[in-house]
């Protein structure tokens, strides 16, 4: 297996028809699968926004104080309530804003985005990632995954995930399988749409190379039982309802001499969960 990026691609513009950019520049095969910045696919969509667009209601004001706070500086609440207009609920509000989107992902500040946005202020994920990676398989005829970067849980850092994909399961479900020494596997279900969105980070990059569209070729699923329950249920995450239940206490921060996390636009919630 081997990846490479799709070089040439131009700042992509509200209406562009991303998958024929795509398959202009990348000579691509059966077997393919395409991994797509979700950067490109949200400019395409039209899915930029300005602070200007955005009154602040109440909840949003409570939230960027509190942050604010926090961080002892002021943040704009109506960066507070571009995260709760793109969420389904926020499963923590201080020190960061942890928001599930209307899609299922989970996310700080709902994948909101201020980096590589020439032309606004805002860049928001796509409303649907799976009905945009539909599109674009349909035009290339390959598999496809919409991905973005987010913190873990438990590690420092960033790394790509999968937020939408089509033409091939989420995952591969090794459940009833068997290990070298013939012990059955009861748990294991890979997340392959994941570590080829990690993957392709490798390449895409996190800053200015202008790279969003990498090609992965040679990978194979296998002879697997395929799975898309890539989100989990809520009803049976128990991390998602632990922090529903968590309420932030800022004393007990200030007492291990941490800081509240922060991201580096200066708004409310931080670069990781």
């Amino acid at each position: 297996m081997h990846l490479f990026a799709v070089e040439g691609l131009p700042e992509i513009e509200p209406g562009d028809d991303l998958g024929t950019m795509i398959a202009e520049r990348a000579d691509l095969r059966a077997g393919d699968v395409v991994c797509v910045s979700h950067t490109v696919v949200s400019k395409a969509e039209g899915r930029t926004a300005d602070l200007a667009d955005y009154e602040a209601g109440e909840q949003a004001r409570d939230i960027a104080a509190r942050i604010g706070d926090l961080a002892g500086e002021e943040k704009d609440p109506r960066f507070a309530q571009a995260v709760l207009e793109e969420s389904e609920r926020l499963l923590t509000e201080v020190p960061l804003m942890l928001a599930v989107t209307r899609f299922g992902h989970i996310a700080v500040n709902a994948g909101i985005d201020r980096s590589n946005v020439p032309d606004a202020e805002l860049l928001l994920l796509p409303e649907n990632p799976t009905a945009s990676a539909e599109r674009l398989h349909d035009e290339l005829d390959v598999p496809v995954v919409v991905t973005d970067t987010s913190g873990r849980p438990f590690r420092h850092g960033q790394r790509g995930v999968a937020i939408g994909w089509a033409g091939l399961p989420a995952a591969r479900d090794w459940r009833g399988e068997h290990d070298r020494d013939g012990r059955e596997l009861g748990v294991t279900v890979e997340a392959v749409v994941d570590e080829l969105a990690a993957a392709a980070n490798l390449l895409t990059g996190e800053g200015d190379d202008g790279l969003p569209v990498v090609v992965v070729r040679g990978f194979d699923f296998g002879d697997h039982d395929g799975s898309d329950a890539l989100f989990r249920d809520p009803s049976g995450d128990y991390v998602q309802d632990a922090l529903q239940q968590w309420e932030f206490d800022p004393d007990r921060l200030a007492e291990k001499g941490d800081g509240a996390s922060d991201d580096s636009d200066g708004e409310p919630g931080g670069d990781e969960p």
